[in-house]
């Protein structure tokens, strides 16, 4: 049902001193954003290390859906995202086991489709439950071209092979010269 986590989401009142945090602090970098004028909010989306992601969330204006959790507080995590393949087999074992969900939408084009499960119903955390392709929301840096799998640089000590991970981006692996020795003979056998 769960691929995996895909993010975690923060709600704060300051985004520019989040986004300087994570990016000139942390060396997290952007991938995509977008406002929501209907609710109030803008999101981006920030890549740190190889696979791990969060997202940035802030109201836009009075009214903004964030406006109760940020009340009292300058920020903290909204909610956790978990990808799955099928958004619809979810639905059906959430409901098979009882457990109520929210805010089902499909926007354009099916690109992402999300449920909701309440904190009362899942331990005290927000969890939105997501259908969607993980490349889409990372910068260009972050992932191959489309149809490239993997990419190989050398080193001083050996190689980095770069593959495509199935979540979205890059995953790296440094190699030893008798590790890349190693790799060799073992795809070899494949044959």
């Amino acid at each position: 049902m769960i691929s995996r986590i895909d993010h975690v989401s923060l709600a704060v009142k300051y985004p520019e001193k989040a986004m300087s945090f994570f990016q000139d602090i942390l060396g997290a970098v952007p991938g995509a954003s977008a406002t929501d004028p209907r609710m109030k909010y803008r999101w981006q989306i920030l890549s740190l290390g190889d696979l791990s992601r969060i997202e940035i969330l802030n109201p836009t204006g009075q009214g903004s859906f964030l406006d109760g959790f940020l009340k009292h507080k300058d920020g903290g995590v909204h909610h956790i995202t978990l990808q799955t393949p099928n958004i619809q087999e979810a639905i059906k074992q959430l409901d098979k086991h009882g457990i109520p969900y929210f805010g089902y939408n499909e926007y354009k084009d099916a690109y992402w489709k999300e449920i909701f499960i309440h904190p009362k119903h899942a331990f005290g955390v927000l969890i939105q439950i997501s259908e969607f392709d993980a490349d889409d929301w990372l910068a260009q840096s972050q992932k191959f071209s489309e149809g490239q799998k993997w990419s190989v640089e050398r080193s001083n000590d050996g190689g980095v092979l770069s593959i495509s991970h199935p979540g979205g981006g890059k995953a790296k692996l440094e190699l030893s010269k008798a590790e890349i020795r190693q790799l060799i003979r073992e795809l070899e056998n494949c044959e």
